[in-house]
């Protein structure tokens, strides 16, 4: 068990510290201007929509955005139909670290690191700012190196193909596992990252690799409804969008799967682009064919969780708490 424990928590630790180190230089390089752009930019759908994307191509997480939006609106300082725009463009936005990953410069991972701190201590706050992305670039790729000396031991034992055997319909096996090893780990870009891995080696078949990835899209939406216990409902309403938006765009997708498995080797004849590239199309026709129907889906939302107040008499008159 060690050969597999072993290289995938270290693997997992350094892809996720990089993804941190990544998310803090961008973020530190951008400063304010998120923050202000979240708030200024959102006045209509389609801008709620572009913010959600470049927010999120900043901050490298969907779910980093997703939070920050519900501290706003629990504070009062965005609505909850401005929202619907954003949670789409995070969808989209997420996938610029999957086309990342997509790249194949795992051989260049420790050149990254190095460059990335010889950049962090020099004395220029921007290039210590740059340093820091640079530094998780690398990360990120060795990490996803080290994640991958785990196949040849799991293709011995055996297990993951007894799973996809035996554990009953492998494109909800496939869904299933992504969902719990995202809620898992709070991060979809790195259970993509495992499941490019494994497909590239051949540990994975191709359908069940694609339902993983939708899977993930599920998963990820966990974070933000645990951001959202404890505040108001409009916050509520935000992360049970983020979940319906999600949830309902998979079940679409689903049986397409067999489909899209042949369309694939058209996308790119390297496996893990293959992935990157499913994950981006994905999204982006999930999020654009909501966009247009944004305010009637925030109406629907609304429908759904009405605000719920008791009547009670107060020197006589009713007042609703």
């Amino acid at each position: 068990m060690k050969e597999i424990i072993i290289p995938f928590a270290t693997g997992l630790t350094i892809f996720m510290f990089g993804l941190q180190l990544m998310r803090s230089g961008l973020e530190n390089m951008a400063g304010e201007r998120l923050r202000h752009a979240l708030l200024q930019f959102t006045r209509t759908p389609l801008r709620s929509f572009i913010t959600g994307i470049v927010s999120t191509a900043f901050l490298q997480s969907s779910s980093a955005v997703t939070v920050l939006t519900i501290g706003f609106v629990n504070a009062g300082i965005l609505t909850f139909a401005q929202t619907i725009g954003i949670i789409l463009g995070t969808n989209i936005g997420t996938t610029v670290t999957t086309q990342i990953l997509a790249l194949n410069i795992e051989d260049f991972a420790v050149p990254f690191i190095i460059l990335g701190a010889v950049t962090y201590i020099l004395p220029f706050k921007g290039l210590s700012r740059l340093g820091l992305v640079i530094g998780g670039f690398g990360c990120i790729f060795l990490g996803m190196e080290t994640m991958q000396w785990i196949t040849y031991p799991l293709k011995e034992r055996g297990w993951i193909h007894w799973l996809m055997e035996n554990g009953g319909h492998p494109i909800l096996t496939g869904i299933a596992a992504g969902m719990l090893l995202t809620a898992l780990i709070h991060s979809s870009s790195a259970c993509i990252a495992i499941t490019m891995g494994f497909y590239a080696s051949g540990l994975l078949s191709l359908p069940f690799a694609i339902a993983v990835v939708f899977g993930s899209n599920i998963g990820t939406c966990v974070t933000a409804l645990l951001a959202s216990l404890g505040t108001n409902l409009a916050s509520k309403r935000v992360a049970l969008s983020h979940l319906i938006l999600n949830a309902a765009g998979v079940l679409a997708f689903a049986p397409l799967i067999p489909l899209i498995s042949q369309a694939a080797p058209y996308l790119s004849e390297n496996p893990a682009t293959q992935i990157a590239h499913i994950q981006t199309l994905f999204n982006l026709i999930c999020s654009l064919a909501v966009l247009p129907f944004s305010d009637a889906f925030a109406k629907g939302i609304t429908w759904l969780t009405p605000n719920k107040t008791v009547p009670v008499k107060w020197n006589g008159f009713p007042r609703n708490l």
